[in-house]
């Protein structure tokens, strides 16, 4: 097919991408340098992505030795990890090595991480002694730092440059470097440390002044906001979302410039922040890089197996307190048969309340100097929905028992369901602001562990308030020793035994 049907057909829908592929392995067979030019270059490279991700890897790397280096690595960009790695696993070492130095500095570090290590030691050498350091900077930080979200390309000015000696240097970074934005310009000092900033927009305007300093427009480090290498990423988040930032810096203890984490970095981080939230929120160990589909079985079962048996060897607390409470539910058995619906009311309270506290400490709308507010709050809302639910719950005891058990005795239902609702609610709240203290994630306070300190709570409650207010009531009904099944058998045993003779009865001169 010529050059200019090729253009045509390429800026079709990705609907026909499975249709593409058997043009893709022509191309590859025959080996036209021109068409595959072509092909890469009449898409976005996130649609060429798409098309090339079903080849194999020798494949697509014959593609990629016919187009620009810069092109090779953004279409690079945009497939999926697991083949990315393939890629880097299996094709020429020294031609990977030229590739990853095209590729963002944090990008290629987390790619490294997940590289077989002896494989990455070798690419690693390879790379150009610049982008060697940055590696051995970047990998030094933990996953939830924002020193590992960082790129360390960025442009670097001095503060005594003009506008025509910034654009020079801009233009001489550009050409050696791939850089990760170019909104903003930094100002280092001698040392490296952060002197200020300039935004490009600013520079553009002066483009005709060239003799003016660029000190005189810039903004000063004193007026910047910037975030610390071993913050937290959630602290990144959060200070891009507030100011809207297009990009951060990222210093040391000493102020020294690192880095920047660009607005997409910070997406993505938000992103994985909100998959590992939802993933703890139901007691399930994140899945770190893995997909749920790509993710080995026995991996999953790991994942999910920790936490519930955690919860399993939790919950036996609640089965020591009813075992204390055994002599109460033997003689008063009426009351089991609303124990689930009272502890599964305070269970689902609880997580409530514990959602809307993680939610809002996530997006940043309450902090740990608002936990008075949060306790007043919460112990009002405890208390509107403990006597709602109470109302609730007599209804549910009349209809269930309102013929058999006097409306006196009865009331012990809806006076538990406020106690543990009020309780639970309290609860849901304060352990999430609780963990915060501790520097622990919130998200870890999940609606199964509340709702298993909830159950605990209620039975508790509900168990006790029943042995005080109603045991004594009961307290001469006997227990029986012997178990239901036992007494039947008994009994049937009884009937069918022979009637035993009477025996003589001695005369009464005799006795």
């Amino acid at each position: 097919m010529s050059s200019n049907n090729a253009t045509s057909d390429f800026r079709e829908p990705l609907a026909t991408s499975s249709l593409l592929l058997p043009e893709l392995r022509e191309m590859i067979a025959t080996n036209d340098v021109d068409e595959m030019r072509v092909f890469c270059s009449a898409l976005h490279p996130a649609s060429t992505a798409e098309f090339l991700q079903d080849l194999e890897p020798d494949e697509i790397w014959k593609i990629f030795k016919a187009i620009s280096p810069t092109l090779r690595a953004e279409i690079f960009s945009y497939f999926e990890r697991d083949r990315q790695v393939l890629i880097v696993e299996t094709c020429p070492r020294a031609e990977v090595a030229k590739l990853l130095e095209e590729t963002p500095s944090d990008d290629r570090v987390d790619l490294l991480a997940d590289v077989d290590p002896e494989i990455s030691e070798e690419v690693t050498k390879l790379l150009s002694k610049e982008d060697q350091r940055d590696v051995a900077l970047l990998g030094q930080y933990d996953d939830d730092e924002c020193g590992a979200e960082m790129s360390s390309d960025f442009f670097r000015l001095r503060a005594d440059m003009t506008v025509g000696e910034a654009i020079a240097e801009i233009s001489a970074q550009t050409n050696a470097h791939l850089m990760e934005t170019v909104y903003y310009l930094y100002v280092l000092d001698a040392d490296g440390k952060l002197a200020g900033v300039v935004s490009a927009k600013d520079l553009l305007r002066r483009i005709n002044q060239q003799d003016t300093p660029i000190s005189s427009f810039m903004r000063s480090a004193g007026t910047l906001v910037t975030v610390n290498a071993r913050e937290k990423r959630e602290e990144a988040i959060e200070v891009v979302k507030k100011y809207d930032f297009i990009a951060l810096p990222v210093v040391d203890s000493d102020g020294k410039m690192l880095g920047v984490i660009t607005h997409d970095d910070v997406l993505d981080a938000a992103v994985e922040e909100l998959v590992e939230n939802a993933h703890m929120s139901a007691a399930v160990a994140p899945l770190d890089d893995e997909t749920y589909l790509g993710a080995n079985l026995f991996l999953l079962a790991r994942k999910r197996f920790t936490w519930l048996a955690i919860l399993l060897f939790g919950a036996i607390t609640t089965a020591l307190i009813l075992k204390l409470f055994n002599d109460v539910s033997d003689r008063i058995t009426w009351l089991v048969a609303f124990l689930p619906m009272i502890v599964s009311t305070g269970g689902n309270s609880g997580g409530q309340s514990a959602t809307l506290v993680i939610t809002a400490l996530a997006t940043g709308e309450i902090d740990l100097i608002d936990w008075k507010r949060i306790l007043r709050r919460e112990f009002a809302m405890g208390a509107i929905l403990g006597l709602a639910m109470g109302v609730c719950g007599l209804i549910n005891a009349l209809i269930i028992h309102g013929t058999d058990v006097s409306l006196i005795q009865l009331m012990i239902v809806p006076l538990a369901v406020f106690f543990v609702v009020f309780s639970a609610n309290l609860t849901g709240a304060m352990l999430p602001l609780l963990f915060q203290k501790l520097k622990l994630d919130p998200a870890l306070m999940s609606n199964p562990f509340v709702a298993g300190i909830s159950d605990t709570l209620g039975t508790f409650i509900y168990m006790a308030l029943a042995a005080i207010l109603i045991a004594p009531f009961y307290r001469d009904q006997p227990v029986s020793a012997t178990p239901p099944v036992a007494q039947t058998i008994l009994v049937e045993d009884a009937e069918n035994l022979e009637p035993i003779p009477e025996l003589p009865t001695a005369p009464n001169s005799e006795l």
